[in-house]
């Protein structure tokens, strides 16, 4: 896998598993499941967030990613409004998205905070 790139093309994703995170390094994972989801993000102390315009606010930064608009806010950057894990779980159910992330740590010892939100069918055959 080039660097930059989390999801080239015809790169294999495994499935991540929500008993105990992954610590394979420079290997790719997806999940739908919240409770990874959660372990991974409070891992990083990553809170949910989105730039979309929603029930609970206005848009705060422009994506363009199909309009689901959830993200993460991580410690000392936070650029996108702070939402509740179930609005950030409710949008990311309706567009039917995947998490894509890495989570073995660097040669340094820091975790990765490297991920993307996709569509789930866009991984179907990956």
């Amino acid at each position: 896998m080039q660097k930059g790139q989390l999801l080239p093309k015809q790169h294999r994703v495994r499935e991540g598993v929500a008993d105990g995170m992954q610590e394979t390094s420079g290997t790719t994972l997806k999940t739908r499941d919240h409770d990874v989801i959660r372990k991974w993000a409070s891992r990083r102390g990553a809170e949910p967030a989105t730039g979309e315009a929603t029930a609970s606010g206005h848009a705060t930064v422009a994506i363009a990613d199909t309009g689901a608009g959830v993200r993460f806010n991580f410690p000392g950057v936070g650029p996108f409004r702070p939402i509740s894990w179930d609005e950030w779980f409710a949008n990311f159910d309706q567009h039917q998205l995947s998490f894509v992330y890495e989570d073995a740590a660097d040669d340094g010892g820091t975790l990765s905070c490297r991920y993307r939100i996709v569509s789930a069918s866009d991984l179907e055959n990956r």
